[in-house]
């Protein structure tokens, strides 16, 4: 059979159509492996973006790992993940000693927690000489706990006794159990005490004292050898973000995936706690110098540092400067 010359140029380009499809089919997904320090709500947003198929969408694999507590910037460290969410008073401290660990961005600018205390507590002065409960000293959830003291206008140092309880898991139950008269907690604990009948004393959102909480953070030699990775990756992120604010049902629909509830109350008040983070989470410098603050407070070479040191915005600027997050809101960030 002859094929005419138009026939072949054809054949010849539906074979390269054929074969860029078949290449296109081929392209793997990146793995990338990320790790949340606490069964938070505020380190969710990875989870929640991956089961929305985020990830998926920017061919990366990602698989999420509960690396719990002071573990979390170790297994940075370590190779053993490649991104991590967990507080600025975790990460720095590896930071300063391993300069590889830096900060991509943050969920929260300010300090969050609630202080909560047993129904029998009904002021200030009734929390005089009693135990207060936090994760471990100096923590933290220590320093929500000091702040929502001041508040109050007592002297956590004089007017109380602070027990470390070693989890942020069993800090209702120590309260519900009576073990402390008070506590700090975050969704959905806060819905579990309000049914309690716990008297939430502190809401610290409301004071809006800053504090860099949970951080956005990876590897600057993962950012330098792959960074559209980073970028595909805080892409993800952002759209993570995007689907907190804007879509509450299909939020917590994963959300009762990651935070292990059903209970539609808690998972509203979840929702509703984290659809404040910020649009384009950026960490806030001042925030930062807050926690560096802090750690200076038992350790004075923490004051020698700067935020700067800690932060590379450098991938999360590059996106918002696209204009891809203000086209997310239709141009109505904030």
């Amino acid at each position: 059979m002859k094929f005419s010359r138009s026939s072949n140029f054809i054949i010849a380009v539906c074979a390269a159509l054929n074969w860029c499809g078949l290449a296109s089919a081929q392209v793997k997904s990146e793995k990338l492996r990320i790790g949340y320090a606490a069964r938070a709500v505020a380190h969710s947003v990875p989870f929640v973006a991956k089961e929305a198929g985020f990830f998926a969408e920017e061919r990366i694999d990602a698989e999420i790992i509960h690396t719990t507590g002071s573990i979390a910037p170790m297994a940075l460290a370590a190779n053993e993940v490649d991104m991590t969410i967990m507080s600025a008073y975790l990460m720095i401290p590896v930071s300063a000693q391993n300069r590889d660990i830096v900060m991509l961005g943050g969920f929260s600018r300010y300090a969050t927690m609630v202080f909560v205390a047993r129904p029998e507590i009904k002021s200030a002065q009734d929390l005089k000489g009693k135990i207060v409960g936090i994760q471990r000293p100096g923590d933290a959830y220590e320093k929500s706990a000091r702040f929502a003291l001041k508040h109050l206008g007592l002297d956590a140092d004089k007017d109380v006794k602070m027990l470390s309880l070693g989890s942020n898991d069993v800090m209702f139950s120590a309260l519900n159990t009576n073990r402390v008269a008070a506590t700090v907690l975050s969704p959905p604990g806060t819905l579990f005490a309000r049914k309690a009948g716990m008297n939430l004393m502190v809401d610290l959102t409301d004071l809006k004292l800053e504090y860099q909480g949970s951080t956005i953070t990876t590897r600057r030699s993962l950012i330098q050898k792959n960074p559209q990775l980073a970028t595909r990756a805080m892409r993800a992120i952002v759209r993570g973000v995007h689907l907190f604010r804007t879509r509450k049902d299909d939020t917590t629909r994963i959300l009762s995936k990651f935070i292990g509830t059903k209970d539609p109350e808690g998972l509203t008040e979840s929702w509703e706690w984290a659809a404040k983070m910020p649009a384009k989470p950026y960490a806030f410098e001042s925030a930062v110098q807050a926690v560096l603050d802090h750690l200076a407070e038992s350790q004075p070479k923490y004051a020698h540092y700067k935020p700067s040191e800690f932060i590379d915005a450098r991938t999360l600027s590059d996106i918002d400067k696209s204009g891809y997050i203000d086209k997310l809101y239709g141009g109505q960030t904030r």
